[in-house]
């Protein structure tokens, strides 16, 4: 039998950094993760995509480099040669949590943990042959993708026909044509390396827009680029069946069957809240995941739920942040998080990236908005480095309190912009103090200042 402080059960980002703010704040804390330190973003999701979607850019310059005065000849893509770069990467990352979490004095289980239960406000989680007990529970146990009840499906993902985006980031050799069902950020992500090294790519989507709630305009610049690379796109369509050798799908009454060597599982991701103990503590849950407040706090005192589990926000950059505000709320630190200011980044070419209020949800909340649009061509560096780029910079600025409550843009480096947006939408300042901000030049953020002059 352990004591500690803390027990976290999940490796993923919220569940290692909760682990690294705990022990740096003097809780003895326990860490338990059942495959590889840094979870589904570090192993099969974040951190692999990225490194694929850089061979792609770098194969796509050698293509078109000829405006740019770089020719080459007999130019090819090795899936093998990329994919075995992702894995240098990724065991890199890796370690490098391996040694944080050793240099930190946090104590690392590798295994499955499972729940026994609570006793006189001491929890009991059983890993292996050892126990451990700690008076307070971080659950930190992801998302896994969701299968929906589609003929053929699970047959599929035996086969290895269908597959979600963890066998399909292993995939060694690339296959002719690929059929993404869904088109949200991992089905756009996937679909745009897959197009761009040669596959020839159909994205099916149920709704009826790309993106989710991404902004519509932008969603529109998304689908015209990608239907210049050769994507096909199947809106407001619905798959009613997976074969061996395609996909049958169904819009306005008219049935179609979507010839294809692979079918990538996209439609979404749900909370892992079952099969290691959870029922034990009589902990609440609901769709979509686990319930926690503000200091991510369950209806069990000193037991939290951060990351995916609890389906707020399935991005890893929010399980950062709730781990920060758990650990916090533990050792009697004020703090609570604000989900309306964590940014969102799509990794495709172009980039997308938002934070606060659409157009549509300050209208629903009856804000009184002021609605500027710059071109990303305004930034002589983009111009410089995009000369066909249409993208823009959209700001929602709310009139009657005089601030900005929402950036929206899509086009090169947004992913690397849009903290600074955060910030000046979480600052709450008037326009008159954001206006005397200083760009940089030449940047493609001067477009954000320049979208500023507009209000």
């Amino acid at each position: 039998m352990q004591q500690f402080d803390l027990i976290v059960l999940g490796g993923g980002p919220g569940g290692y950094l909760c682990a690294e703010r705990a022990q740096e704040k003097g809780l003895h804390t326990a860490l338990i993760e059942e495959r590889a330190l840094g979870g589904t973003c570090l192993n099969e999701g974040c951190i692999p995509t990225k490194s694929l979607l850089y061979c792609a850019k770098q194969y796509d310059h050698a293509l078109h480099g000829a405006e740019c005065g770089v020719t080459a000849e007999n130019v090819r893509y090795d899936q093998r040669v990329a994919v075995e770069r992702k894995d240098r990467v990724v065991t890199t990352l890796v370690r490098g949590v391996g040694a944080t979490m050793k240099a930190k004095g946090v104590t690392v289980f590798q295994g499955r943990g499972t729940i026994l239960g609570r006793k006189d406000g001491v929890v009991s989680v059983q890993v292996g042959e050892e126990t451990l007990q700690a008076p307070k529970l971080v659950i930190a146990t992801g998302s896994e993708a969701s299968v929906p009840p589609i003929t053929g499906v699970r047959e599929g993902l035996a086969s290895g026909f269908v597959m979600t985006n963890r066998e399909i980031l292993a995939l060694k050799e690339l296959p002719a044509s690929l059929c993404c069902i869904g088109g949200g950020v991992i089905g756009l992500e996937m679909a745009c390396y897959f197009a761009a090294v040669g596959v020839k790519v159909t994205v099916v989507e149920m709704l009826p827009k790309i993106a989710g709630t991404t902004d519509p305009e932008i969603c529109d610049i998304l689908m015209k680029t990608y239907k210049k690379q050769g994507m096909t796109f199947l809106l407001s369509t619905g798959v009613k069946a997976i074969t061996e050798t395609g996909v049958e799908v169904e819009a306005n009454g008219e049935k179609q069957t979507i010839a294809c060597d692979k079918v990538l599982l996209s439609a979404g991701r749900r909370a892992v809240t079952k099969g290691f103990g959870l029922e034990t503590l009589g902990v609440a849950v609901e769709r979509p995941g686990i319930v926690v407040d503000e200091h991510l706090q369950t209806n069990v005192p000193g037991v939290y739920a951060i990351g995916d589990c609890n389906g707020k926000l399935m991005l890893a950059h929010t399980a950062y942040r709730e781990a920060e505000v758990a650990v916090n709320h533990m050792v009697g630190i004020k703090d609570r998080i604000d989900y309306s200011i964590i940014p969102s980044v799509i990794y495709t070419t172009p980039e997308v990236a938002s934070v606060g209020e659409t157009e549509q949800s300050a209208k629903e909340k009856g804000l009184q908005v002021k609605v500027v649009k710059a071109p990303m061509r305004m930034s002589g560096r983009y111009l410089a480095e995009n000369p066909k780029g249409d993208g823009f910079c959209k700001l929602i600025y709310d009139t009657k309190n005089k601030r900005l409550v929402g950036v929206h843009m899509v086009g090169a480096y947004c992913s690397e912009m849009i903290y600074g947006a955060a910030m000046m939408v979480y600052s709450k300042l008037p326009i008159e103090h954001l206006d005397k901000i200083v760009f940089p030049h030449p940047t493609v953020g001067e477009v954000i200042r320049e979208a500023l002059c507009m209000i």
